[in-house]
């Protein structure tokens, strides 16, 4: 029997000073590691482990035009191709109710978190990660998005990221799901009235929204870790597919 330790590895770009904030899950679902940094501790962890299934919430490239050749078929005229420049996954979110942000068509107009990650992909690629095609053997590199994740679990649109109980709401989710991270009913047992009269929260119980994003992730290539049917891939593989939990029962450690 292999003893080789599997990982699931969560990643969400976000272009700003920390560009990654990485999440590393075991095979039970335990919380391993929770990084903010530069893109190369995530290489670094990957170089020191042998097998791993990566998430990462970012687009894996500029679009293909697919969406653009779609609606030129259905109907003439420029009008009918405003909002256009985005990929297939991006519109058939859309025309399910759930608004992702679009993905350009050319490099350079696409922001830096975007860019983050197409080299991300480039790198795992060069190391030998493979699409869902391959999922049953080796390194598997995936697309997701963090606020899919999130619905797909509480079977509706999540509250407001930054906010306080958008975060409880959040980390809950992620814990009744099986994930081995801290109960966010904590944070309530620790609240007194001398603490919320002082403004003392204990808000270390809390990950950060960036960090919640990244535990999606890592939540998701657990599930494909396990068996890829446990996500609904949607988009086109062309220009790069989406993966998104079927149901929250999935994984109870």
């Amino acid at each position: 029997m292999s003893t080789t330790k599997q990982f699931a590895i969560g990643i969400d770009p976000s272009g700003g000073r920390a560009p990654v904030t990485f999440a590393v899950l075991d095979e039970t679902g335990a919380l391993v590691q929770l990084v903010a940094g530069d893109r190369q501790l995530v290489f670094e962890f990957i170089d020191q482990n042998e097998s791993a299934c990566v998430a990462i919430n970012a687009p894996r490239g500029p679009n293909k035009g697919l969406v653009r050749e779609r609606l030129q078929k259905l109907a003439a005229g420029p009008a009918h191709l405003r909002g256009a420049d985005m990929r297939s996954v991006e519109y058939e979110l859309k025309e399910r109710g759930l608004s992702i942000s679009p993905t350009p068509g050319r490099m350079d107009q696409c922001p830096a978190w975007m860019q983050i990650g197409f080299s991300l992909y480039a790198h795992l690629a060069d190391l030998g990660f493979a699409s869902k095609t391959a999922a049953g053997a080796g390194n598997l590199c995936l697309e997701t998005h963090p606020h899919l994740t999130y619905h797909a679990l509480l079977g509706q649109t999540p509250l407001p990221k930054p906010s306080l109980e958008g975060r409880l709401q959040r980390q809950l989710a992620l814990f009744d799901a099986g994930i081995g991270i801290k109960d966010p009913m904590d944070f309530f047992e620790e609240i007194t009235r001398h603490k919320l009269l002082k403004g003392e929260l204990p808000m270390d119980l809390l990950y950060l929204p960036e960090e919640l994003d990244a535990l999606a992730a890592a939540y998701v290539a657990h599930l494909v870790r396990q068996d890829a049917g446990n996500v609904e891939w949607i988009g086109d593989e062309r220009e790069g597919q989406i993966a998104v939990p079927i149901r929250s029962e999935t994984i109870r450690a």
